[in-house]
């Protein structure tokens, strides 16, 4: 039936008996009245043969269809004909089970089942009207026994089909940039018009978007199914405190009282949502899985649902969905930066272009926020209102933190980590941002830390990206997600310096720096140095850091002044891997340096003349840079530099 269909009645009752129209019906009837519902009234209708299309079309043009499943029901071959017609029509279907228990529906036991039998003897419609009672007793609906009296199972009807019928398309998400495409995708993807069961994943980092498209997406399709819901936060089931089995009955009790509309639903197997919607076609949108066993609770297999249900998993985490057999994934891309400067302005200016001369503000901060929408928008609506001023306090603070709600949604990812998985995030936050693959393996080579396997376990929880070309890329917003972790350490359980001052009083103290025995990277940006003046560092700063492999010290503006001073023979640490100095202020490399360990050297704008006297065991350098050293007057030999492929 289309979308466009024009209503004739909102609802069509079956039922049978004077019994139950002169007392239930007839008071559901008074309720519909008081809340604006049409019901068809067949009182006084005839029912024979010369009506039955009469009936047929009341069916077709009736929104919702009201099945009173009384015990005498079965005995009329009339009730049974319209159930079968209600079934094929596929309309929305509230069976109420009144003084009758719905097993005994679905078996044709007990009193019902003794008056169906006695109908249907001899009779050739028997299988199909079988089948249809089947079909109307596994649909949730209304059981008398559930309630202590009648007048509040009706006026909870009324209300429920008063809900359903107010139902209307959403517009909600109107205006949200790019939507229409992922709609057309994703609706691509369902296949809607199919009647096989399908999982389909929406897949991508946090903060892309995937909720609001889960949702949009709801709106647009919900009316095609019997049942649906949205059971957002999937991810918080875990910090409940239960076991697995426990966590497994709290995931499906919570399922099954949204999508059956009824608090507090209580079970004791693990077969209940198998049992309550096989025959059900639903929609059901789990939002934020981060954990197979929660895939396993709440949508173990197909044939738990009826046909052309669909099942809709948003995650950041790719290999969940793989694992759990879901090939169907839609992965959210980031938008185009002119389609990240429309979400930036819609919510700064409620318009889609920046006002005249706010351009250049409003891409600073497009560009800030990295394109992610979560960013645009939070930060679009912090400055919706402030003036220039207010403006550029913010971006300030943008290049050096992150807005708590944003940092919030995105650290979710990071925590979820194993430790080892976090320090390989921590090391390519700072230092391996833009690195190929192959180099950050090179650098952890004979280290406990599994590298191959982490980033590919970064990735899949599109905590990075890697590229056709082993390209390694981490979101700028979750970079600053990693330094802010490291500044949230105990300082003695840092393994990454990442704060100017503190390195600052490691490096040009002689004394020993509590932890500094374990640090294993350093990111000095001298420019972020407090204060005026020099800085002048201890002869043997590093060396006495045994565990420091990255080490990276630079400013962004390159203007000939140097404020650290370092000391003619500065020893550097023994297995350095990564040595990123640009501007290095002296004329030589100390004679004691070992670049036997080094992956990558990089030294532009340095003042170097040479780098080492002799010849130096290089076979682990991969890469070097040298560039725009422009006073160097030799090169060293590099002959045992076998695995060099890429140097200037």
């Amino acid at each position: 039936m289309s979308s466009s269909q024009t209503w004739r009645y909102n609802v069509f009752p079956s039922f049978h008996g004077q019994d139950v129209r002169k007392t239930f019906l007839s008071h559901l009837r008074n309720q519909f009245d008081s809340n604006g519902i049409t019901m068809f009234d067949d009182q006084g209708m005839e029912r024979c043969q010369t009506i039955a299309l009469a009936l047929i079309r009341a069916i077709r043009e009736s929104r919702i269809s009201v099945v009173v499943l009384s015990k005498n029901y079965a005995s009329s071959s009339w009730c049974l004909n319209e159930l079968v017609e209600i079934m094929e029509c596929k309309n929305i279907v509230m069976p109420i089970f009144y003084q009758v228990d719905p097993s005994e529906v679905r078996k044709q036991t007990g009193d019902f089942g003794k008056a169906f039998q006695k109908n249907c003897a001899g009779k050739e419609e028997k299988q199909r009207w079988i089948q249809a009672l089947i079909y109307v007793g596994n649909i949730a609906g209304e059981h008398w026994l559930n309630w202590e009296n009648e007048v509040d199972m009706i006026k909870n009807i009324a209300q429920d089909i008063s809900d359903k019928l107010n139902a209307t398309p959403s517009r909600d998400f109107d205006g949200m940039v790019g939507l229409k495409v992922h709609i057309r995708e994703l609706r691509s993807l369902l296949y809607l018009d199919c009647d096989q069961v399908r999982m389909v994943g929406i897949c991508g980092p946090a903060g892309i978007g995937k909720t609001t498209i889960a949702r949009a997406l709801q709106s647009q399709i919900s009316s095609n199914f019997q049942l649906g819901c949205f059971m957002e936060n999937v991810r918080g089931s875990l910090n409940l405190g239960l076991d697995d089995y426990g966590l497994k009955l709290h995931l499906q009790e919570r399922l099954l009282s949204m999508i059956l509309n009824q608090n507090g639903i209580r079970i004791h197997h693990l077969g209940a949502i198998r049992d309550r919607l096989h025959n059900q076609k639903v929609l059901i949108i789990l939002d934020d899985v981060n954990d197979l066993k929660q895939l396993t609770a709440l949508a173990n297999q197909t044939s738990w649902f009826g046909p052309g249900s669909r099942i809709i998993v948003t995650t950041e985490d790719k290999d969940i969905l793989q694992r759990h057999g879901i090939d169907i994934i839609y992965h959210v891309d980031f938008p185009s930066r002119a389609e990240a400067l429309e979400i930036f302005c819609r919510n700064a200016f409620r318009q889609r272009s920046p006002p005249h001369g706010l351009t250049e503000l409003a891409e600073r901060v497009t560009h800030l926020c990295g394109n992610l929408p979560l960013g645009l928008c939070v930060i679009g609506s912090f400055l919706r209102g402030k003036n220039e001023d207010e403006w550029e306090v913010v971006m300030h603070r943008l290049e050096n933190s992150l807005d708590r709600n944003i940092e919030a949604a995105l650290r979710l990812g990071y925590d979820g980590l194993h430790e080892e998985e976090q320090a390989l995030f921590l090391r390519i936050a700072v230092f391996f941002n833009y690195k190929h693959c192959h180099l950050v393996i090179a650098m952890h080579a004979d280290n406990n830390l599994h590298v191959r396997h982490g980033l590919q376990t970064l990735a899949n929880k599109s905590l990075i990206h890697i590229s056709t070309s082993e390209e390694i890329v981490m979101h700028r917003l979750l970079q600053q997600v990693g330094r802010q972790a490291i500044k949230r350490q105990e300082p003695w359980k840092r393994h990454i310096l990442v704060d100017a001052d503190e390195i600052c009083n490691v490096l040009k103290n002689d004394t020993i720096f509590q932890g500094s025995s374990t640090v294993s990277g350093i990111s000095f940006n001298i420019e972020k140095i407090s204060g005026f003046g020099e800085v002048s560092l201890s002869q043997e700063a590093f060396k006495r850091m045994q565990h420091l492999q990255f080490l990276s010290v630079f400013k962004i503006r390159y203007d000939g002044n140097d404020r650290v001073q370092i000391p003619e023979n500065m020893e550097f640490p023994p297995r350095l891997r990564f040595l990123h100095w640009i501007a290095y202020p002296r004329k030589i490399l100390s004679p004691t340096f070992c670049p036997e360990y080094l992956v990558e050297l990089d030294m532009q704008y340095s003042l170097l003349e040479k780098l080492w006297e002799g010849t130096q065991p290089l076979t682990n350098l991969k890469k070097m840079s040298l560039s725009s050293s422009w006073y160097l007057k030799e090169l060293p030999d590099l002959s045992n530099a076998t695995n060099l492929k890429d140097w200037i």
